[in-house]
């Protein structure tokens, strides 16, 4: 038995746009994001018990509506078919659900008894008419997520396999929830989600009260509790219905759908998606409230909900392009220290005069000043060849699973099988159906018959980035250059399920700037911000990047470090004969336990100077890495270098 829905407590935005979507599904459905305990599910479960039913041909396994029967639905092709009325339909999907299981497979039942090949319904014919769930939906497999993505676009699953080509409809309203913490959805998953709500716990000591008491209520008694809210649920039911029925009747002013168009220029939305879906739920908000007219406060209530998600600015656009700023032979004046901390200036150090090493070690006050510089973006421009693969160096096997679906041996979730003669992951099921289908009296399995399993590999890792952010890392627009190509590896490890973690050091340690994470709107920020200058301390930052590995050694952590390896601050609390306050040495130590842990690692040199030392190759050497240097990579080709460094480790 479901929590009643009209017994929520608080949460008006959440119900707000589950009732809009319950009185008009070409919304698009909802998106809830929120931390644990904030009623997303139960939210989600009680709505279909306060919407009204539906009808369907009788026994249809498909859900068929009644002005539109199916051709391969055995109940509509019954010459006397029946017309039913039955509860919404609430389908709950899986994260591990295969495809089969969701788009249909072949009925073996028909194939074995009628000898004729016909389709075993799937998920999304059962929530035809109805409602989809997924629970942890930026969870679900990738593979899920581009069926989804197809037939939410077109409103019709087509399947094509085993011999089979079958298309029903397959229009449902789909729902939605995560944990933010957990990480984001794809952008074209995301969007097809016409509202999004932010929920959070309630704050008030009253609120609070009454959620407890009604929840202990329920699990001592759902029955009881049930019906104290039957009067409320059928109002709502009531109120749904009434809607539904003047909905056709709203109009829209022509200046409030210039208003929209307006709305979404100015906050620089991509997505024409985005202005139908306000229109459409500016009419619904107008037949909740009873009234056929759309006014000012209907488009700014539904900007609320169907906005939000799809104004994506990336931090990298607040930094202009190199070529577009001003270029001076002198420094400019500088404002207060202070001021440059706190400010987030994209002006280059046009005079980056770094001070030697030495310099920096003996003269602390010698060191450049804070600054802080964007990311510069990247451009369509033709790059440098890539390091080929095979010319990395690679101390240690590379671990297995690499980021798409294979072939591979007991492992991954199950995607689909393929005729294959010499399987090396045999499917039992589709090579028995293969077998039928040739000779369902004499089910004698041939080599033709094998399938081989294909199975989705969804091993995320760690990525790691140790970003020099001190004065040695020389000018600014060789900081921008880094901050653009490593934004652009973290979305590309978040379309592959990666976790990244950010450390930088300057100054006199180092920090985490980003705890390993999946949200790359949150990475962009943390990087965004890094302000640069000061000294180097290195060893600090290899010493926290191995507390890290260690916490995360189960996600396989690779390590990418981008700095110059001018370490100039030594790390307190080793021991004398272990480099003692010698920077360098510590350096030399802690690479040498990153390399005894197995860990894959990359140097990039950001080393800008005349007369190099060469710090950036000595310490891929400790390491068992490779170096490159920066001079020879644009961002673009910097990124396609790391990104096919990943694959080979």
């Amino acid at each position: 038995m479901t929590y009643p829905f009209s017994a929520l407590v608080g949460q008006p935005l959440l119900k707000q746009a589950l009732l809009l979507c319950a009185v008009n599904p070409g919304i698009g459905g909802v998106l809830i994001r929120g931390d644990k305990g904030t009623a997303k599910s139960t939210a989600v479960r009680g709505l279909s018990a306060v919407m009204p039913p539906v009808q369907r041909v009788a026994n249809s396994r498909f859900n068929c509506r009644p002005d539109e029967p199916l051709s391969v639905c055995d109940a509509c092709q019954q010459a006397d078919y029946q017309i039913e009325s039955i509860a919404v339909p609430f389908v709950d999907l899986p994260l591990g659900a295969t495809e089969d299981r969701v788009v249909g497979s072949l009925d073996l039942e028909s194939v074995l008894v009628d000898r004729q090949k016909k389709l075993l319904p799937g998920l999304l014919a059962s929530a035809h008419q109805g409602i989809l769930y997924i629970d942890e939906v930026n969870l679900l497999a990738d593979h899920l997520v581009d069926v989804l993505l197809d037939v939410a676009a077109m409103g019709v699953n087509t399947v094509q396999r085993d011999g089979l080509s079958v298309s029903h409809p397959a229009r449902f309203m789909l729902l939605g929830t995560m944990n933010p913490e957990e990480g984001t959805l794809r952008p074209q998953f995301l969007d097809r989600f016409g509202l999004v709500v932010d929920v959070a716990a309630p704050r008030a000591v009253e609120e609070r009260t009454e959620v407890v008491r009604r929840r202990i209520a329920f699990e001592a008694d759902p029955v009881a509790f049930t019906e104290q809210w039957t009067s409320e649920q059928q109002t709502l039911q009531h109120k749904i219905e009434q809607a539904r029925q003047l909905l056709p009747s709203v109009r829209m002013a022509d200046g409030m759908l210039t208003l929209i168009s307006q709305l979404c220029t100015d906050l620089n939305i991509v997505s024409l998606r985005a202005d139908i879906v306000l229109y459409k739920t500016a009419l619904t908000i107008a037949a909740l409230a009873g009234r056929t007219d759309v006014t000012p406060d209907d488009v700014k209530q539904a900007a609320e909900l169907a906005l939000p998600h799809r104004q994506r600015k990336k931090a990298t656009d607040a930094s202009p392009p190199a070529a577009n700023r001003p270029h001076t032979s002198t420094a400019p004046p500088q404002p207060p220290a202070e001021n440059r901390a706190g400010s987030d200036s994209t002006e280059p150090d046009s005079a980056p005069n770094d001070s030697s090493e030495e310099d920096k070690g003996q003269n602390p006050e010698s060191a450049q000043p804070e600054r802080i510089f964007g990311a510069l973006p990247l451009v369509n421009a033709p790059t440098l060849p890539i390091v080929p693969a095979e010319t990395l160096r690679q101390p240690h096997p590379a671990p297995a699973g690499k980021h798409q679906v294979t072939n591979g041996h007991q492992q991954g979730a199950f995607v689909r099988a393929v005729p294959n003669p010499q399987p090396t992951d045999l499917a039992v099921t589709a090579t028995l159906q293969s077998a039928l289908l040739r000779d369902a009296s004499d089910i004698t399995i041939s080599r033709d018959d094998l399938h081989q399993t294909v199975r989705a590999s969804k091993t995320g890792r760690l990525i790691l980035f140790v970003v020099d952010a001190s004065g040695s890392m020389a000018a600014g627009q060789r900081m921008e250059a880094v901050k653009g190509a490593v934004l652009s590896l973290l979305t590309d490890a978040y379309q592959h399920r990666d976790s990244v973690g950010v450390i930088s050091f300057r100054g006199v340690d180092a920090q985490l700037l980003l705890p390993p994470t999946r949200n790359v709107e949150q990475a962009e920020q943390a990087l965004h911000t890094l302000p640069t200058g000061g000294r180097t301390p290195l060893p600090h930052a290899l010493q926290l990047a191995l507390d890290m590995m260690q916490q995360f050694r189960d996600q396989r952590p690779l390590l990418v470090i981008l700095s110059d390896g001018k370490a100039n601050v030594s790390l307190p609390g080793l021991s004398a004969g272990a480099g003692g306050g010698d920077a360098w040495q510590q350096v030399v130590q802690l690479a040498g336990q990153v390399r005894a842990q197995s860990v894959p690692a990359l140097v990039l040199d950001t080393d800008a100077d005349y007369l190099r030392l060469g710090r950036a190759n000595a310490l891929a050497d400790a390491l068992g890495a490779d170096c490159i240097s920066l001079d020879s990579l644009s961002p673009n080709a910097l990124t396609e270098t790391v990104s096919s460094y990943i694959l080979t480790k």
